[in-house]
């Protein structure tokens, strides 16, 4: 039986607890959004993050969590996470929850197309097939007389841009210690996004429940990547990635609880394409891994 043909419980019920926490963080951030910049609270998110991973790994680790043999490559990766979460929550002010999580789950579909540009990786016809699906999706939510079609919606786009590369560069730097892949992008976002703060307008008195929200959300970000780490290292990532999709459902039942906002039929199915072609391109990555022979590539 291959090694990940069972995956546990445990691992199951973190990387879906990973996916609760990032739901409920970008409703946060979707409550919070009308009143402060984003900026704000994506510097809030990461100055979080940085601090509990202070707390948490430097007295273990040193100078040594800090150490990277690649290192103009690490700032370059951790410039690209804020930059998806500004876009990301940039979207959020705008569009419904689950529309914009939608959008957003695009990035497998992303991820193929940047590593045949930029590591020149095969583009077989299954993926080429994946990939049409998942674009086909896109355009079933973004469509012309649905309320996502706006300029917001590239705002999402973009987060997943941002996103797949991110991924492409955690690709190339998968050899190096996780727990620094962890750090560099709460450095990066906190350091770039702490230049703004005195240009961001809030220099005024700040209610306690709103602070404590913002911290929340900080925390929420930060709690999620932890849950995240745990399951990877219970379960290989290629068993896990079918369950990252509950936050697709989740974000559909909050953002029809908390801010009254269904998905309709088309959107359904937009949502149904995305995730189902992001889960097909996870099982054909899973068999490739495994030695499968592949079709030829197309020309």
């Amino acid at each position: 039986m291959p090694a990940h043909a069972h995956v546990p419980l445990s691992a199951i019920g973190l990387i879906i607890g990973a996916a609760l926490c990032f739901t409920v963080l970008d409703a946060t951030v979707k409550a919070l959004a009308d009143r402060y910049p984003i900026p704000l609270l994506v510097w809030a998110r990461y100055t979080v993050q940085l601090l509990v991973i202070f707390v948490w790994l430097l007295p273990k680790m040193g100078a040594s969590l800090f150490r990277t043999p690649r290192f103009r490559m690490q700032l370059a990766r951790g410039a690209l996470l804020p930059l998806s979460s500004l876009c990301f929550f940039s979207a959020l002010k705008y569009l419904p929850l689950a529309e914009a999580t939608a959008i957003n789950y695009g990035t497998p579909i992303l991820v193929i197309v940047l590593a045949m540009i930029f590591l020149g990786e095969r583009i077989t016809r299954p993926r080429m097939a994946l990939v049409l699906a998942g674009i086909a999706g896109m355009f079933l939510i973004v469509r012309p007389g649905s309320v996502v079609f706006q300029s917001a919606a590239f705002w999402a786009i973009g987060s997943a841009v941002f996103y797949g590369t991110f991924q492409i560069l955690t690709r190339i730097l998968a050899d190096e210690d996780s727990r620094v892949l962890l750090l560099y992008p709460a450095l990066v976002g906190t350091a770039l996004l702490t230049a703004l703060l005195p240009f961001l307008g809030i220099g005024y008195a700040m209610p306690l429940r709103d602070a404590a929200f913002i911290a929340v959300a900080g925390m929420l970000g930060t709690f999620g990547h932890f849950l995240f780490i745990l399951a990877f290292q219970r379960a290989p990532a290629s068993a896990l990635s079918p369950y990252t999709y509950m936050q697709l459902v989740f974000a559909i039942i909050v953002g029809w609880v908390i801010f009254g906002s269904f998905p309709d039929a088309w959107t359904i199915a937009g949502m149904m394409v995305i995730g189902g072609s992001g889960l097909l391109i996870t099982l054909h990555e899973r068999r490739r891994a495994k030695g499968v022979e592949e079709p030829p590539a197309v020309d």
